[in-house]
C-alpha cells in the first residue's frame, strides 16, 4: 500500500496535516512511531501525560524521516500550568523528544487548581516567542474557555483539540472553531473501538469496499477543518487509516453517520478535571 498524499489545513501560518497519528496509551512506542512515519504519517501527537514522549523521540530518530518534515505535537499537563512549571515542563518534553522545538504545543486540560488562565496563556505565548513551539493551541477546553484563552493569549492560537467521532455531537464546537478560524483536531476519532460494531458504519463500509475505520475517518475529514488523529499498533490498520482522501461519502451517507450521535457518546470525561462540555 503506497503512501497517499495528505492534504494540509492552513491557519495562522501553520500547515497542519489533515490526518495524524496519536500515541495515547501506546507506552514504549518507538517502533510503532517509526512504522507510522515510514507508512506516511507526518503529524505525530504526544503529551507529557501519555508517557510516550521518549518513545516518540526514539521513533522519529529510527524512522529516518527528517525532523523538518514532521509536524510534532506535545502538551503541558494541568499540573504544570504556573509559568515557571510550564517552562520547565516544555524543556523536559523537548529533551525527551530529542528536539529543539515542537510544531504545536497545547495546554492539555484546563487548570483545576485556580491557576489564572492569563498566566498560563502568557507562558504558552512565551514558548512560541522563544521558538520552542512554532504554533500553539488548547485541548479539552469548552467554547467559553477557548474564547477566553484566545483573548488572553498574546500570540494567536491555531488549534482546539478535543474528542470527536460519530457517537459524539460536536456541532456547536465545530461551528465555533470555524468562526474563530481554529483547526479542530479530533482525538478518539474511532471511539476507542466502540464504533467497530456499528451496523450503519459497517453497511456503508461494505457498500464502498472500505473499512469501517476509513468511513468514520472520512466522515470527519470531509466536514472540513478537522484533523483526526487515530492510533493503532497494527501496521495494516495504521496504513489503512491514511487512505481516506481518495473517496467521498454521499450527502445521504454523511447524514446517516451524523444521526449516530448519542447522549452517552463521550469517552474522555475525567471527574474533577473535565470542564462543563458544550
Amino acid at each position: 500500500m503506497t503512501s497517499p498524499a495528505i492534504p494540509t489545513l492552513r491557519v495562522n501560518g501553520a500547515a497542519i496535516p489533515a490526518i495524524g497519528f496519536g500515541t495515547s496509551q501506546l507506552g514504549d512506542c518507538g517502533e510503532i512511531v517509526a512504522t507510522a512515519l515510514k507508512l506516511g504519517y507526518r503529524l505525530i501527537d504526544t503529551a507529557w501525560k501519555y508517557g510516550t514522549e521518549k518513545g516518540v523521540g526514539e521513533g522519529i530518530k529510527a524512522s529516518g524521516v527528517p525532523r523538518k518534515d514532521i509536524f510534532l505535537i506535545t502538551k503541558v499537563s494541568h499540573e504544570h500550568l504556573r509559568a515557571a512549571d510550564f517552562a520547565r515542563s516544555v524543556d523536559e518534553s523537548l529533551e525527551r523528544l530529542r528536539t529543539d522545538y515542537v510544531d504545536l504545543l497545547f495546554v492539555h486540560w484546563p487548570a483545576i487548581d485556580g491557576t489564572p488562565l492569563a498566566e498560563t496563556m502568557g507562558a504558552l505565548a512565551k514558548a512560541k516567542r522563544e521558538g520552542r513551539a512554532r504554533h500553539i493551541g488548547v485541548a479539552n477546553f469548552n467554547i467559553a474557555m477557548t474564547g477566553d484563552a484566545m483573548r488572553l493569549c498574546p500570540e494567536p492560537l491555531a488549534v482546539l483539540q478535543a474528542e470527536c467521532h460519530p457517537y459524539l455531537d460536536q456541532s456547536k464546537v465545530l461551528a465555533f472553531c470555524r468562526k474563530a478560524e481554529l483547526v479542530f483536531m479530533a482525538y478518539c476519532p474511532l471511539g476507542r473501538g466502540r464504533l467497530f460494531k456499528d451496523t450503519v458504519l459497517a453497511g456503508i463500509a461494505r457498500a464502498r469496499g472500505k473499512t469501517l475505520a476509513q468511513v468514520a475517518l472520512r466522515w470527519l475529514v470531509q466536514q472540513g477543518g478537522i484533523a483526526p488523529i487515530p492510533r493503532s499498533s497494527n501496521p495494516q490498520h495504521m496504513a489503512e487509516s491514511l487512505h481516506v482522501f481518495d473517496f467521498e461519502l454521499t450527502v445521504d451517507e454523511m447524514k446517516k453517520i451524523f444521526e449516530l450521535a448519542r447522549p452517552d457518546g463521550r469517552i474522555a470525561n475525567p471527574a474533577g478535571r473535565a470542564p462543563k462540555w458544550d
